[in-house]
């Protein structure tokens, strides 16, 4: 039969690194009455903060349930059944672990960020000689969900990362916080704290200059086109179909107030004729394969699709949202209040009329936004009206096929997302081009090919690509001038010589990932403007301090001795929202020690451990 010892400790019991930021503020009591009360995490701070006065944590007997301190009435630490379920829960990932151990390991990891909406798993077992990640872990989602279920009952947190070591003489621990800290175990490697929870980097949609020309939609010919649409539908299919009764004035009205802002005038007109295109439970997919929306779902949609999609600091710090085709026509967003989607493809996508769209685009215009359009929303037709027409052409020239009753317009193919190239730089540059990754290359890469022909920025600049991302991976340059003439803002490049010199003062730059050979000097960054996501982590570098110069640098990854030299000179830049500690090998602990030191609170990290005794 297994027995096990556990230890159940709170941080405040546990010696603490030394930290850089401020000592914490005493802990307030709870509101008895009338105030704000505490939310569940502020509620478990305060209940660690009561702790600091009774530090405990021993080990608990076979028997023995911890004693309950109060810290308030309705407020108190874990009891000894909350203990018992977070043990529980770790022991039967423990267990499954060191049953499915290879021979000759010498202890396991297992990473995890998890919590309502799923989670993520790293790790591996130790073997000598052989990396972490040859011998994988067995699949244990479902053991991590009951224990994050448990974590989340004693502490509140909707999401955890947590760490468990273990080993063949049947010791184990378990740390665990709130996700603020989250291990990139299998996703770039160390980890990554979140030093401001609210921030969101900037939409380069934002900023650019909106549209002056009219409306190209006209109410009337839409209504017209929807109709000879309609018939012409009916004459294939050998039956009209049957839509929805129209929605009342009334009720336009009421959906533009929650909207914020006027349907397009050819749109309302077809909302007078029906409510979308569906007739019971089935669509008819009048939009090009597209499902015409009920007034009250666009309302809905737009509602969900407004502001763009956060995908967590380890994909956006580097990420670009690219130009439509054509150019300068629809706002570099991932999503925008003014985009109505009134169609969609079912498939987490939406055809959606622009009511902000770019200077040379037009109010009212459709494009596509959604799932695959995050980072690049695409141009369809210069009004709904237009797009009417597209498909009453398409059915005329008999472009189209029947299948199960439905009618597939057979459009031409376009290229979803921006051109991009992979691979080596090619004879002939694309004048539409907007990303490279230049993989495997020979170095020192040449970059001059690239910005041939370009001359200057902006309209003035059609001569030469409109490159948004450079990204050399396993392969360097020596010479960062071509870069200067080109529209980059997400540039990853190692380099084997040369400077940051031709970075000086480049106004498009916002994300840098840099490796280098020999120390490199970063003073050049100073006058980037918009500069706000950095990686350092492979390069070496002569002066650390410069970081604290930059204007607006919000993301910043380096190594773990980098780290420890730029914090020990008190230099951390102190715009930072994001941080990540590229260290692969570090333990959780270690990243709890950076993280406090940048001035995250980590006091309310959860510990426990056990031994396994047969």
């Amino acid at each position: 039969m297994t027995r096990v010892r556990s230890s159940w400790m709170p941080s405040a019991a546990r010696p603490r690194a030394a930290s850089t930021h401020s000592p914490p503020t005493p802990a307030r009591r709870p509101p008895a009455g009338g105030g704000r009360r505490l939310g569940k995490i502020e509620q478990h701070r305060y209940v660690h903060a009561c702790r600091e006065a009774q530090p405990y944590g021993r080990v608990i007997a076979d028997n023995e349930s911890p004693v309950v301190a109060h810290c308030d009435d309705d407020l108190a630490v874990p009891t000894g059944r909350e203990q018992d379920m977070v043990e529980r829960a770790a022991r039967r990932i423990v267990e499954k672990i060191v049953a499915s151990a290879p021979a000759g390991w010498t202890r396991a990891v297992l990473a995890s960020t998890a919590g309502r909406g799923g989670a993520s798993v790293s790790g591996g077992y130790a073997v000598p000689g052989v990396p972490l990640w040859r011998n994988s872990l067995p699949h244990v989602f479902m053991e991590l969900e009951g224990l994050t279920e448990a974590i989340g009952e004693v502490r509140g947190w909707e999401r955890t990362s947590l760490e468990i070591v273990c080993r063949p003489s049947g010791e184990y621990e378990l740390v665990a916080i709130a996700d603020a800290i989250t291990s990139l175990r299998g996703r770039g490697g160390g980890f990554q704290a979140v030093l401001d929870p609210d921030y969101r980097l900037p939409q380069p949609g934002s900023g650019q200059e909106e549209g002056t020309a009219a409306p190209a939609g006209d109410p009337e010919l839409a209504v017209a086109r929807f109709r000879a649409y309609m018939e012409r539908r009916a004459a294939i299919l050998g039956r009209p179909e049957q839509l929805p009764p129209p929605v009342s004035a009334d009720a336009l009205d009421a959906a533009e107030r929650r909207i914020g802002r006027p349907l397009p005038a050819d749109l309302r007109a077809l909302y007078l004729i029906a409510d979308g295109d569906r007739s019971g439970y089935e669509h008819r997919y009048l939009l090009g394969g597209n499902a015409w929306l009920p007034l009250k779902h666009l309302v809905a949609v737009h509602a969900d699709q407004r502001e763009p999609v956060w995908s967590g600091w380890e994909l956006e710090w580097y990420s670009v949202i690219f130009d439509a085709d054509p150019p300068g026509t629809v706002r570099r967003c991932g999503g925008h209040p003014a985009w109505l989607p009134f169609g969609t493809g079912e498939d987490g996508n939406y055809l959606a009329v622009d009511l902000s769209p770019a200077r040379n685009g037009r109010p009212g215009q459709v494009i596509r936004i959604g799932r695959d359009y995050d980072d690049c929303p695409a141009y369809v037709a210069d009004s709904v009206t237009s797009l009417l027409g597209r498909h009453l052409e398409l059915l005329e020239r008999g472009a189209y096929e029947v299948s199960d009753g439905h009618i597939d317009l057979l459009e031409p193919a376009r290229r979803l997302g921006p051109e991009r190239i992979s691979g080596e730089i090619p004879g002939e540059i694309p004048p539409g081009l907007q990303a490279i990754h230049i993989n495997d290359a020979e170095s020192p890469v040449d970059l001059a090919p690239l910005a041939a022909g370009r001359r200057g920025r902006g309209a003035g600049a059609a001569a030469g690509p409109n490159l948004r991302m450079l990204h050399l991976n396993r392969c360097a340059t020596a010479d960062l001038a071509p870069v200067r003439a080109l529209p980059v803002e997400s540039l990853r490049v190692t380099l084997d010589g040369g400077d940051l010199t031709p970075l000086e003062g480049h106004p498009d730059l916002t994300s840098l990932c840099l490796g280098t050979a020999a120390p490199i000097d970063l003073a050049p960054l100073r006058t980037v403007p918009n500069l706000r996501a950095l990686d350092l982590s492979q390069a070496v570098v002569r002066d650390l301090t410069v970081l604290a110069d930059l204007p607006d640098l919000r993301y910043l990854a380096l190594s773990a001795r980098q780290w420890t030299s730029l914090l020990d000179e008190g230099k951390a830049p102190p715009t930072l929202a994001a941080a990540r500690l590229a260290d692969d090998h570090a333990p959780l602990d270690d990243a709890l020690t950076w993280a406090a030191r940048l001035g995250l609170d980590t006091e309310a990290v959860l510990r426990t451990s056990g031994t396994f005794l047969t």
